[in-house]
């Protein structure tokens, strides 16, 4: 089988000290300051054979996400953008849906207590964490200590087959009557993003109380699903800043009632006198420039009515957030970081709701073959109309 992978030398940067969990020449937990010179390339590999507790899937469909631009973006030293886990060569692709095409006699699926079946639609979790290193042990799967991540650090699912641990799939087939099949491995391939949306807005976030307001700083795939799963949780002004027309409309269609062009208004302004002074309960910073976007949350912490604002930091970024802690201290404001999309029953809770109606299908801009893959990897570092390109045909 034909399979997309990423490359890239092995070379740290001079004033960087390899961390406790870091294994020379293979894997680091930052991947800017090791990476250099990333390379795609198209390669013949074999198929997998599923192991007993594991499941072989034939992909249906997978999402570029900005993660797969950065590892392929490198810095004027040739340094890769991406900051996070990474071991390389390894097949991209982590965001996908696909058919069941072989089971391991122990591969148990977690919600029935069965057998995953042949012809069964999945999706599963791209964070591969143990179950027996302390955050695990005390349910954060999602800083695990022994974490592997598909498509970062273990073979993805840019290629036609991938062999997934049963622990780590959830069945889609409660969405096969609403939407079709075509659909529903479409919709499949959105529940990683859109449980980082509510794993951000609902566990790192605190929810939120049905007429309360919310602010969404940057308008990609994570911050449109945040739209809908926030619309759908109650919210009564959903208030989307984002430069892309495009993406400003797509984001419309999610649920935000309002959307700001940054580059026209004074955001900041724009969100108090939307909700006449008082502000918003969760301001979400999925922009991935907290320099530019900073000063705006400030703002309406500072000038809002209201108290006890969390400003979740989903976006990932080297700069620094340029922070003045007495507007946190005044305003009894919180700032929390948000990784990842396991546990706390997210990814059934999502999608359970898309099954009862959350479509977010339009957070789906472009579909591609495999053989599109790196030329549109390198289109997405500059245009913002794209949301989510998806990777529909695997011959």
């Amino acid at each position: 089988m034909r399979a997309v992978c990423l490359n890239a030398e092995w070379d740290p940067r001079p004033d960087f000290k390899l961390g406790s969990k870091d294994v020379e020449g293979k894997l680091t937990y930052l991947g800017s300051q090791v990476w250099r010179n990333p390379r795609i390339e198209i390669i013949e590999k074999e198929n997998p054979t599923p192991g007993p507790e594991e499941v072989l899937i034939k992909a249906r469909a997978c999402g570029i996400c900005g993660s797969d631009v950065h590892m392929l973006q490198s810095d004027s030293d040739g340094y890769i953008f991406y900051p996070g886990l990474t071991a390389f060569p390894a097949t991209l692709g982590h965001e996908f849906s696909g058919e069941v095409v072989g089971v391991g006699e122990g591969a148990i699926n977690r919600r029935t207590g069965r057998q995953f079946e042949i012809g069964e639609a999945v999706c599963a979790e791209e964070m591969f964490w143990c179950g027996q290193c302390k955050p695990c042990a005390d349910g954060y799967p999602n800083h695990c200590e022994r974490l592997e991540e598909l498509g970062f650090s273990v073979d993805g699912t840019l290629a036609a087959y991938v062999t997934v641990s049963a622990r780590y799939l959830w069945s889609l087939e409660a969405l096969r009557e609403l939407y079709g099949e075509d659909k529903m491995y479409e919709l499949g391939s959105l529940v990683e993003p859109t449980s980082v949306a509510y794993n951000a807005v609902h566990e790192r976030g605190g929810g939120i109380r049905p007429g309360e307001n919310v602010v969404i700083l940057g308008g990609g795939p994570i911050g449109a699903a945040a739209c809908a799963v926030l619309k759908r949780s109650g919210a009564a002004a959903v208030i989307l800043s984002e430069p892309s027309k495009p993406r400003r409309e797509m984001a419309t269609e999610m649920g935000a009632t309002h959307v700001l062009n940054p580059m026209e208004v004074d955001v900041a302004e724009a969100v108090l006198d939307i909700t006449q002074g008082v502000g918003a309960k969760i301001i979400l910073e999925a922009s991935g420039v907290p320099s530019v976007v900073w000063p705006d949350i400030e703002k309406i912490i500072w000038e809002g009515k209201a108290l006890n604002t969390t400003v979740v930091v989903v976006a990932r970024a080297d700069e620094k957030i340029p922070f003045t802690g007495e507007v946190f201290q005044v305003r009894r404001a919180s700032i929390v970081g948000a990784q990842g999309h396991s546990g706390h029953g997210t990814y059934p809770n999502v999608i359970n709701t898309m099954a009862t109606g959350m479509d977010v299908s339009p957070i789906i801009t472009k579909r591609i073959g495999l053989d599109e893959v790196e030329e549109n990897l390198v289109m997405l570092r500059t245009d913002r109309d794209e949301a989510k390109i998806t990777i529909t045909d695997y011959d």
